[in-house]
């Protein structure tokens, strides 16, 4: 029994396993950059990850199969790599945080007039509107940013007023309205 175990993990070398496992977790990663830059309309950049993506896919992917039934090993370091590529990938996606957000701001009237100062300080443009909640006049404030920012202005935001309501969503098209010059040279 033990010797059937010792050849099954000892069926392909330790580099082998490791290199199909690192280029798959790289591959994966590859492949969940591509779909959403895609999705957020970066055609270009997708479409070149896409040749590196099915590269690396042809060569991982034909190293296992040859004689996956004589070495299962292999079957199981492609898919723990798979798993692990797209944890990585989503993380790295995250960290870049491609897109745009608009942030929608609901304040009473005293703390929204301090938000919006706060954020036009610090480059953030926001339209304010005229609001009525249920038992009091409100202000909603709408802020368009790119998402890497986002969890900043929901700092100041707090920062301004913790009792304010912030609501993220993602944004697919932007277009026209006001850019300061200032935040054209710091993109």
């Amino acid at each position: 029994m033990w010797d059937t175990i010792i050849q099954f993990f000892t069926a392909v070398s330790f580099w082998e396993l490791l290199l199909i496992f690192v280029a798959k977790i790289i591959e994966v990663t590859i492949g969940t950059m591509r779909i959403i830059l895609i999705s957020k309309g970066y055609r270009k950049q997708g479409t070149a990850l896409a040749v590196v993506e099915i590269l690396l896919w042809v060569f991982i992917a034909s190293s296992v199969i040859q004689g996956v039934s004589e070495t299962p090993i292999k079957g199981i370091v492609y898919s723990v790599g798979f798993a692990l590529g797209v944890y990585v990938g989503s993380f790295i996606e995250n960290r870049v945080a491609v897109g745009k957000v608009l942030l929608q701001v609901i304040s009473d009237r005293v703390g929204a007039d301090m938000i919006v100062r706060i954020l036009r300080a610090n480059g953030h443009g926001v339209t304010s509107l005229d609001a009525q909640g249920k038992d009091s006049e409100r202000t909603v404030l709408m802020v368009f940013a790119n998402r890497k920012n986002k969890q900043t202005i929901i700092a100041l935001i707090k920062d301004a007023d913790e009792k304010a309501l912030v609501v993220a969503n993602e944004v697919s098209i932007l277009s026209g309205g006001y850019v300061s010059p200032w935040r054209k040279l710091a993109k």
